[in-house]
């Protein structure tokens, strides 16, 4: 029996050499919202993130805080479901704070978010940071 070549994919389980950026943004991809409006979370107050979000550390997050709530987006947007992300964040915030959000994400993350919402780009009128 001749030896199997590296270049020999008979057998091969698909998602094993699928390349992991694409895996990790179909994942992303799976949980948005079909519009940016769909995102009805609250905007004011405190959340607190169930343990399928956040399984360790910090669980409780003011919305009042830009810095609690930037924490807040971070970790929803890399760890929620899609009932997560509609219930749990709020398009006008996500929109407010995506300028400096989107360099705090992963960048798989980005692309699909602003992929899926052009309205996320920065714009020709915004000053790039």
């Amino acid at each position: 029996m001749p030896p199997l070549l590296s270049s020999d994919t008979r057998g091969m389980d698909p998602t094993i050499t699928a390349p992991r950026a694409e895996v990790l943004r179909d994942r992303y991809r799976s949980r948005l919202p079909a519009r940016l409006q769909k995102l009805a979370g609250p905007v004011e107050g405190t959340v607190d993130l169930p343990l399928h979000i956040v399984w360790s550390g910090r669980t409780s997050y003011s919305l009042d805080r830009p810095k609690s709530r930037m924490t807040l987006y971070r970790t929803v947007l890399a760890e929620g479901l899609s009932e997560d992300l509609v219930g749990l964040l709020h398009h006008r915030l996500l929109a407010e704070q995506w300028p400096v959000l989107r360099r705090l994400i992963s960048p798989y993350i980005r692309e699909v978010w602003e992929d899926a919402f052009p309205e996320l780009l920065p714009t020709a009128g915004t000053t790039a940071a």
